[in-house]
């Protein structure tokens, strides 16, 4: 009789790469001390590169406690939490390891966030200071007085550009959006003054893998988004796996630092990954294609990590055709699946091996990977298990029982990366994570090779353009209109984004309104990416019989009537 496969066996284990371990003797050293080794052994080398602006890892570690002196003469001691709102700039780097050096917490916030949106996470994170970019400091100082925030920094474009784009800039940066002038108000600071003072002190603080380093927030398809607590061991020991297992890179390759650092799947395998293994990166702040494609020709990155739709966004460009992508190795895609037509044809563009992955907020985030070289890669699966991380998948009836290998269930993951919890909020916190499994809420299947497969996706999540977006807040966002008596909200397919938001509304007797009319009035409640494209107005919609909208029919609804007309 056929043995039969457990998931406890790993079966996945004899698709690991040679010199990838099982398991990993992992230092115990924290972020900070990694910038700190890394600007030791490689002081000259090019850390972070903007807008063709460089500077050292020695510069790099020499700004980063500047900052953090400056936050402790501010107040901010170990324990305190330090809101920043940037997108990937110099500034971004430089903040993030200061905070975590004097033992604050980093709340990283998505800089297209809505006033409402940013309001929540920064009450809910107590947030004591706030690190932003001019272009949004008068909106965050106007929404200072409804939070706790005592000071706000703000950077500029300009203020790390090259020769001649240094002197160009201000003649050019209003004209374009690329400045503001910040209105004159009390505890508001331009970042260069803050980095102009001599480090006076330093205080002595001991991190252990035990202190909380940030809290991540994660929308929850079920109510407000929560604060997810990663400790320094889980950003540390993450570094530490994603290194392992791309091994065969060496010290001298570079990062396309594209992937927002304000999410945690840029900030893992872009900027923490860079710094650990003393790499290069360069950094682009707004990921377009246009954007993308320049930075490749001229700066040669070896290392991309990016989402489905910069992938697509690229190889749409008219630019491709004059931009040599051969200095690119590897690349790792998470976030949605990428199609086969799409790995195909960026990889004979470049010659680089893309791997696909898979992670969650909650393991800060990365879990599975496909084997680089030397192990088979699997086109539509997220791949195998990184080193020291365990999977099964789970009856959806009980949570508990192991269904057979091959059957679809809730996949569970155990490992160093997984959070602390989520921060007040114990409740969520049991439901989540049991024996120190993470129950991650997506129905996958693991075949006999030991690969996964995601079959369905966190209930009604729709990725668009790689972010995630939560149908709760869309649908929330409608019901503040008087006009409006039921929303729904569902991801429909988009050939560029991924998914685009589609809303079917049911209209209050006797009122009238136009697609038009209810986008503008969500204008200042979502982000952009979160807004819908198209809204079909109803006289009703489909509910159980303790009514409760089907959203699932009207998903299958909306596919057989594209079938149709497709």
């Amino acid at each position: 009789m056929e043995k039969q496969i457990k998931y406890q066996d790993k079966p996945w284990m004899s698709s690991y790469e040679k010199g990838v371990p099982e398991k990993i003797e992992y230092e115990e050293i924290c972020l900070p001390e990694i910038l700190e080794r890394s600007a030791v052994r490689f002081p000259n080398k090019m850390a972070l590169l903007f807008q063709g602006y460089k500077i050292s890892f020695r510069e790099l570690n020499d700004m980063v406690n500047r900052f953090a002196a400056g936050l402790h003469d501010f107040g901010i001691d170990k324990g305190d939490s330090v809101a920043i709102v940037l997108p990937n700039v110099i500034p971004c780097v430089v903040a993030y390891y200061a905070i975590l050096k004097i033992g604050g917490i980093t709340v990283m916030n998505n800089p297209l966030y809505s006033d409402r949106e940013l309001e929540y996470q920064f009450n809910d994170s107590d947030s004591k200071l706030l690190v932003t970019i001019d272009l949004l400091a008068n909106r965050m100082i106007g929404l200072r007085p409804k939070t706790k925030i005592k000071q706000i920094i703000y950077t500029s474009i300009g203020d790390y550009l090259p020769f001649p784009k240094n002197l160009l800039f201000p003649f050019v940066a209003k004209k374009k959006n690329l400045a503001a002038d910040v209105k004159p108000a009390e505890n508001v600071y331009p970042w260069k003054n803050l980095l102009a003072n001599n480090i006076s002190r330093l205080p002595e603080v001991k991190l252990t893998f035990d202190d909380i380093a940030m809290y991540q927030y994660t929308g929850g398809t079920t109510g407000v988004s929560k604060a997810v607590m990663i400790t320094h061991g889980n950003l540390s020991k993450q570094v530490q796996q994603i290194a392992a297992w791309f091994s065969r890179f060496n010290s001298n390759e570079i990062m396309l630092g594209a992937l927002p650092f304000f999410h945690v799947f840029g900030l893992t395998t872009a900027m923490n990954l860079a710094i650990f293994q003393g790499w290069g990166n360069i950094l682009v702040p707004k990921p377009q294609p246009d954007a993308l494609l320049e930075a490749i020709r001229k700066f040669k990155p070896s290392f991309a990590p990016l989402v489905p739709t910069m992938y697509i966004g690229i190889l749409n460009n008219p630019d491709i055709n004059k931009t040599d992508l051969t200095s690119i190795k590897g690349c790792f895609s998470g976030s949605s699946p990428l199609s086969l037509e799409t790995i195909r044809d960026f990889e004979n563009k470049t010659g680089a091996v893309i791997v696909e992955g898979f992670g969650l907020t909650e393991a800060s985030p990365v879990t599975h990977v496909n084997p680089f070289s030397g192990g088979k890669r699997k086109a539509g699966s997220i791949g195998i298990p990184i080193s020291d991380t365990q999977c099964r998948i789970v009856s959806v009836d009980d949570g508990k029982t192991d269904v057979p290998v091959g059957e679809s269930g809730e996949l569970l993951v155990r490992g160093p990366q997984v959070m602390k919890g989520y921060w007040n909020n114990p409740e969520e916190t049991a439901n989540t994570l049991t024996d120190g499994w993470l129950h991650t809420g997506d129905i996958a299947k693991m075949d006999e090779d030991g690969y996964f497969y995601i079959v369905d996706r966190k209930k009604d999540m729709i990725i668009s353009g790689g972010c995630n977006v939560y149908p709760r807040d869309i649908e929330e966002a409608f019901y503040e209109n008087p006009k409006i008596q039921e929303a729904c909200a569902i991801g429909i397919p988009h050939p560029t984004r991924g998914e685009a938001i589609k809303v079917f509304a049911v209209l209050r007797q006797g009122e009238t309104a136009t697609q038009e009319e209810l986008i503008e009035f969500c204008m200042d409640k979502l982000a952009r990416y979160k807004l819908p494209t198209e809204i079909e107005f109803r006289d009703d919609l489909p509910k159980t019989n303790v009514g409760k909208i089907l959203k699932k029919e009207l998903r299958s609804e909306e596919m057989a009537k594209r079938k149709k007309t497709g």
